[in-house]
């Protein structure tokens, strides 16, 4: 018979322990070498008895509830807060007290005293009904259409086709073609008049409130840049509209699926014509680099859609046959063709928002998310303007 193999030398220098030489010492552990008993116990296995060993980390999903922020101190409260609910709009009554608005927003605790006030409330609840107006609808599907919101749908045309007759200069530098100037310029001089082509007589003394919101919501022409408060500036502006009874409850559908849509697009075109800077990006770590709204109405739009899941944001075939009918397709569709590289990489947060489940909870997180990283930080709520319609509380 052959002598057994000699043990590995790294098994050699490593086996030290004794072994007993006679049954009298208990043997309680084993060795994980050789499999021969030992006389050293094992360790208890009550973990009240170690009182040196931190306890075995807490359970943390792979994927957060709705969405999966970067690391920071609020996005347990986005993931914890109440889902904002839609509120229907007060109807204000003469006499009328139209005022310039202004910029009242400076700090932490004049947000802090925005979020608690009536005016915030109504706001964010005004985008939650004008999100639910679209809830199950493709962009094309029929709906009530006002000659007011015809008229506005006129106006962004009218916007889009002064982009043509004011083509960028050449320049050296990537963003912020200065010929974007002459169009906010273009755009400033007649914004009293085309308010006043849909306004009735009594509420035209409104282009001093009004005015301010409107020429705010496409960019800031000293910077040439555009991001998440301009698009808010819009919003404000029609939400002034709702407050006068200019655009009533029944119009909110065709609001977000002609009004907004063509103010989408109007608002790509500067984009790309005019090379506009991203306002206050978060980089990769943001929604995307210009919009929040659309996500939040393209979400809605896909709720209980029998095929198309979040997931389906990864199907390229999806995208080039159903960005035309949904808001959200359509925002992937855009940000794959002007960013470069993986979409994970370059757009992590949208990534992670395909996990979800099902579009009600992207839905209802990406309101969560508006309120935290729009409405109540103070770099995009500084330019906010509070008037009459939209009160300082």
């Amino acid at each position: 018979m052959e002598p057994p193999p000699p043990r590995a030398p790294q098994d050699q220098s490593s086996h030290a322990h004794s072994h007993p030489s006679t049954t009298t010492i208990p043997t309680t552990g084993t060795c994980c070498k050789c499999g021969g008993t030992t006389t050293f116990s094992p360790p208890p296995l009550n973990p009240t008895s170690m009182p040196d060993l931190s306890s075995p980390p807490t359970y943390r999903p792979i994927r957060a509830p709705a969405i999966n922020l970067p690391p920071n101190n609020q996005s347990q409260a986005i993931i914890l807060a109440p889902v904002p609910q839609s509120q229907k709009v007060p109807i204000i009554t003469p006499p009328f007290q139209f005022q310039t608005p202004t910029k009242i927003i400076t700090s932490p605790d004049d947000i802090r005293k925005f979020h608690d006030s009536p005016t915030s409330k109504n706001f964010l609840g005004f985008i939650v009904a004008l999100s639910e107006s679209i809830r199950g609808h493709k962009i094309s599907d029929p709906c009530h259409e006002s000659p007011t919101v015809t008229k506005i749908v006129s106006i962004v045309e009218t916007l889009s086709l002064w982009i043509d007759q004011i083509p960028p200069v050449q320049q050296s530098s990537r963003y912020g073609n200065i010929s974007y100037r002459t169009w906010h310029e273009r755009l400033t001089e007649n914004a009293e008049p085309l308010m006043l082509q849909f306004l009735p007589e009594d509420l035209k003394p409104s282009t001093i409130e009004i005015v301010p919101y409107f020429t705010d919501s496409f960019g800031n022409s000293s910077r040439i840049d555009y991001g998440t408060g301009h698009e808010t500036n819009f919003a404000a502006w029609l939400y002034c509209l709702a407050r006068m009874g200019i655009v009533k409850e029944v119009d909110y559908q065709a609001v977000v699926a002609r009004v907004f849509v063509k103010y989408l697009d109007l608002m790509r075109k500067l984009q790309l014509v005019y090379c506009l800077e991203p306002a206050g990006s978060h980089g990769v770590w943001g929604l995307d680099d210009y919009h929040f709204l659309p996500f939040i109405f393209g979400s809605s739009q896909l709720i209980d859609h029998k095929y198309m899941k979040p997931k389906s944001i990864h199907n390229e075939d999806i995208l080039e046959n159903f960005s035309s009918e949904y808001m959200y397709l359509s925002c992937i569709g855009f940000i794959k063709k002007v960013k470069k590289g993986l979409f994970a990489e370059h757009s992590p947060l949208l990534d992670d928002i395909s996990g979800v489940p099902n579009w009600n909870k992207v839905n209802s997180g990406l309101l969560k998310m508006y309120k935290f990283e729009v409405l109540e930080k103070v770099p995009i709520m500084q330019h906010f303007l509070f008037g009459w319609l939209i009160k300082w509380e």
